[in-house]
Order: structure tokens, then C-alpha cells, then sequence
């Protein structure tokens, strides 16, 4: 720690201003800003010994869940200096306002960090409003100083060191009082985050902390006047040029009067100023039949001379947006929109895409594009070249980035084995990881009225998995069976320093990887 900044008064600029991570750090949900989930330096496991992986550790923490809600997705961060040496260590959200760090290596707990809210909800908990801690933590690094971001319930960010979880600097209020917020990204010395389902009367919109001004000033934007959440896993997406995008709810559209669901919002970095916005053509239909954009988060990526957005949710469709102006000129036009590939009886309820994407370059430099499919592939979509059995209740489904005439297209690759519910996947070194939830995501009772959390998690359909894929062709290398026996929600896995960490709903964090 430069204690000289300490006495200046300059910490917190000292703790936005942020290298990335090294090695093969995973510092945020998807590993980096433009939510790739693509571990680039992690080289361990490959095509070749996935098959060998195996259960390293497994940890129960006290942690009780709220509703649905119990472990966030971890982070990692690597080459954490301390009095004993060079460690790894693994951070994870609890929903009753806990952060635990766990040694990377063997599952000891390090530290528990419980927060108490200053004040009390206006609303009753439920599973769409759990009053709970939900944002995926955020490591960041510089030097030998590494910080831990998190908001807690009552939507106070908190900064603490890694070492520890002592405060690094005083509480400061972020987002509303027990609003939804999601997974914080961290650009250029920027804080994001975003909310959604109105929780506590919050607005819904993308929120950014300037961490480099005295005040920490705050920018907010407002999806809609009307809703129009913004609910994707990942939170929002940063490019390299510092562009910020957010995909949008169900509800009335009116773009003069500023209400935009079902539409990916292209925001300013800084001060989250409306740059430009891309509506499908069909959003009436798809707030008509809550089938909107707001189930999953977008993710960026370069490939060839353009730098392309991917978007997607529940509907089953995927489109390919200019980064640059995601809008093409009239807000309605994408560089490509792809056929209806899943979710053919257009249910809105655990069916279509559903929390974010992967995507990578592979050896060849060919770029592939990864999104959990909830639900049946649609008997109209185009043949995947690869089929790896039947999948009724979900898969993860693969595509390649490819070129047709002189715009950027995408060609069905592979549908995995039959996955109930997937979470988000990530890649590395030509290997796929995708969990298996076992939840039951039916919302609605046959005869009317909504399930209840406690209703829901009777009737979870199985135990998490962990599954193994082969990156080119979603070949299965390998799979956890019931190694755990809980059930997840609206988690996500994390990969560093060869492990493959996953959490699940009884509060509990496994640890995968090669026996050394």
C-alpha cells in the first residue's frame, strides 16, 4: 500500500485507477469489462485432460439465502502477496449480506465480512425483490494493492482489502436501498453496475461511480420511465473504447418520451449520455409476450475489421450489432439478425436465452459465440453441424462468426447434451464449462397466481452439473454427475489458476480442477 496516497487523501484514485489482472486472474462475471467469459491465460486444462478433472475441495459457508437468492458467482484474483508467500484467493457474495474469501488452493475460509443495513425495505422480500446482497463482486489490482468491490443490500459500495476485508475506505451509497443490482464492471477508473424489476420503488437503468472524483460523482440513466429493467447477468458491458451497453425490459415504447424496453442501449462511459440505441423492429410482439431483450446481457468482441456486439434473450433470437452505432442509422437496423433457434412456443418463463454469453478466438483464429438456450432448439431452425443428443430442456448452443457478404453472419455450430436450465458459460484453452442449474424456473401456477420462492425450490428438477465441453464440436469431456447434490440460481463459474469454481443454492463453493 503507497501510504503516501493514504495521506493525500487519494486512496480512492488510487484504487480506481486499475491495471487489469495478469496471469489468469478472473476479476469480474464474464472475466473482463466486454463480458467475454474467455479466460485467456488459462492454459492448464485442455481438449486433451478435461476428462481428468475432479472435485479439489468444496466449502460450506454461513450464509442463509434470501428467496432464491444465496451465493453470487465468484471472482479470483492471483499472485495475492501475503506474510506467507504468493496465494490465490476466491471471493463470493452472500445473500444476507455476507463476502467470504477463500484460499484458492484449499478451500479455507480467509475471512467473512457481514454488512448491516442502515435501514429497512419498504417491501416484503419475493423472488423477484429478495432484499439481498445480488451484484457479483469485482476484484481490482494495482501492484501489490488488491480491492474488493461489493454492494450490499442496502446499496452502499464497499471497498476492502483482499487480505483482510477491512474497510480500505468508508461505505458510500451507490444505488438505492435494497434495489436488484448486478454484476459491477470497472473501466477507467469507472464503477458500473445496473438495477432493474423496481425493487423498493428504485428505477431501473444503468449506474456509474466516477471512483477519481472527490465526490465519487454518480451517473445514472433510466432505462424507461415505465420499467424495462436491465437484468442480464453480467450487468452492463464496457468496450475497450468505453462505450457502455445495456439490454432493456418489457414495456411501453415511446422514444420521444425516453421509454425504450426491449432495446440494447449504447451509453457514454463516463456520464451514461444516450449515444445510440438499437429496437427490433418486432418489440410490441415482444413485450406483448414478455419475451424481452432484459434476460440477458450483451458481450462485445472484435472480428475482422469490425467490432461487433452480440445480443440475444428470451425470444431465441441472437443479432450481431455494430459496437460502434448499434443502431444503424434509423435504432432498428443490426448487421445481422439471426433465425428463431429456440424458445418455438414463445414462452416467456424459462424459455429462449437467458443470462449471458461467451465468445473466443480459437487456435485457428476462428471466433465462436456461446449462449445458454433454455428449452427445446426450435424445429425451424437451420441444422447445427454437430448434435450431441437430445436436449428438450436446454444446452448451451455454439456458433461461428463468419462473413457473407460483406456483413458478419452466424453459422449453427454445435447443440451440447441436454442441460436443465444452463447458466452463463465461459471458455478457455478450447474447452467450454457450463453448470446444469437443476432449478425450477416455471413462474406461473397451472391455474393462475405466481409459485413463491419457498414453492420454487421444493421443485428443483435435479443437482447442479458441471459439465466439460469440447469448444469446436460440444463434445462432453467431461461431467460432474452428483458430486453436488444442491441445486443454483441465477449464479455463474469462474476459472483461474487451473480451478473451475461453481456455487450453489445450500451456500456451498466447489472447487474443480486436475489433481496435481
Amino acid at each position: 500500500m503507497n501510504y503516501m496516497l493514504l495521506r493525500n487523501g487519494l486512496l480512492w484514485v488510487a484504487m480506481g485507477a486499475l491495471a487489469p489482472g495478469y496471469g489468469s486472474d478472473w476479476l469480474s462475471f464474464g472475466g473482463d469489462p466486454q463480458r467475454t467469459g474467455w479466460a485467456q491465460g488459462e492454459k492448464d486444462i485442455n481438449r486433451g485432460n478435461a476428462k481428468d478433472l475432479t472435485l479439489l475441495w468444496k466449502a460450506s459457508l454461513e450464509n442463509q439465502p434470501r428467496e432464491l437468492n444465496s451465493l453470487t458467482a465468484p471472482v479470483a484474483a492471483e499472485w495475492v502477496v501475503t506474510p506467507k508467500g504468493m496465494k490465490e484467493i476466491v471471493v463470493v457474495g452472500g445473500a444476507s449480506d455476507n463476502l467470504f474469501a477463500l484460499d484458492a488452493e484449499t478451500g479455507t475460509l480467509l475471512w467473512k465480512k457481514t454488512f448491516t443495513p442502515d435501514s429497512k425495505p419498504k417491501q416484503d422480500p419475493f423472488w423477484l425483490c429478495p432484499n439481498a446482497l445480488n451484484a457479483t463482486p469485482l476484484i481490482a489490482k494495482r501492484g501489490l494493492d488488491v480491492i474488493v468491490y461489493t454492494i450490499s443490500s442496502d446499496g452502499k459500495l464497499h471497498v476492502l482489502d483482499i487480505h483482510n476485508g477491512e474497510d480500505k475506505a468508508p461505505p458510500v451509497q451507490f444505488v438505492p436501498a435494497f434495489s436488484k443490482n448486478w454484476s459491477l464492471g470497472l473501466y477507467h477508473n469507472v464503477l458500473y453496475t445496473t438495477t432493474s424489476q423496481g425493487c423498493n420503488g428504485a428505477k431501473s437503468g444503468v449506474y456509474a461511480m466516477d471512483l477519481g472524483s472527490p465526490e465519487k460523482k454518480i451517473a445514472f440513466f433510466q432505462s424507461s420511465p415505465n420499467g424495462a429493467g436491465v437484468w442480464g447477468r453480467a450487468g452492463a458491458v464496457i468496450s475497450p473504447s468505453g462505450f457502455v451497453y445495456a439490454q432493456t425490459g418489457d414495456g411501453e415504447y415511446n422514444e420521444s418520451a425516453g421509454k425504450l424496453p426491449d432495446t440494447i442501449l449504447q451509453l457514454s462511459g463516463r456520464d451514461l449520455k444516450l449515444v445510440d440505441y438499437f429496437t427490433p423492429s418486432n418489440h410490441s410482439y415482444l413485450t406483448r409476450k414478455d419475451l424481452d431483450a432484459g434476460s440477458m446481457s450483451a458481450v462485445y468482441f472484435k472480428f475482422k475489421n469490425w467490432e461487433l456486439l452480440a445480443s440475444g434473450g428470451k425470444e431465441g433470437v441472437i443479432s450481431l450489432l455494430d459496437a460502434k452505432a448499434i443502431g444503424g442509422g434509423d435504432h432498428k437496423t443490426p448487421l445481422y439478425r439471426g433465425p428463431l433457434v429456440v424458445n418455438e412456443e414463445a414462452d416467456f418463463a424459462g424459455r429462449g436465452f437467458w443470462g449471458a454469453f461467451a465468445t473466443w478466438q480459437d487456435e485457428a483464429g476462428e471466433r465462436w459465440l456461446y449462449a445458454p438456450a433454455l428449452g427445446a432448439a426450435s424445429t425451424k431452425a437451420p441444422a447445427f453441424a454437430h448434435v450431441n443428443g437430445e436436449a428438450p430442456n436446454g444446452s448451451i448452443m455454439a456458433f461461428q462468426v463468419a462473413e457473407k457478404d460483406g456483413k458478419p453472419t452466424l453459422a449453427p455450430a454445435w447443440i451440447s447434451r441436454d442441460m436443465n436450465a444452463p447458466d452463463p458459460p465461459i471458455v478457455a484453452n478450447g474447452v467450454v464449462y457450463a453448470v446444469s442449474t437443476g432449478e425450477f424456473n416455471r413462474q406461473w401456477k397451472p391455474d393462475g397466481g405466481l409459485f413463491n420462492s419457498k414453492e420454487r425450490a421444493a421443485q428443483h428438477t435435479g443437482n447442479a452439473v458441471l459439465y466439460a465441453f469440447d469448444s469446436s464440436t460440444g463434445k462432453e469431456l467431461f461431467s460432474s454427475g452428483t458430486t453436488m447434490p444442491g441445486w443454483t440460481h441465477f449464479s455463474g463459474i469462474a476459472i483461474s489458476g487451473g480451478r473451475i469454481y461453481v456455487t450453489t443454492y445450500d451456500s456451498t463453493v466447489y472447487a474443480f480442477g486436475l489433481k496435481q
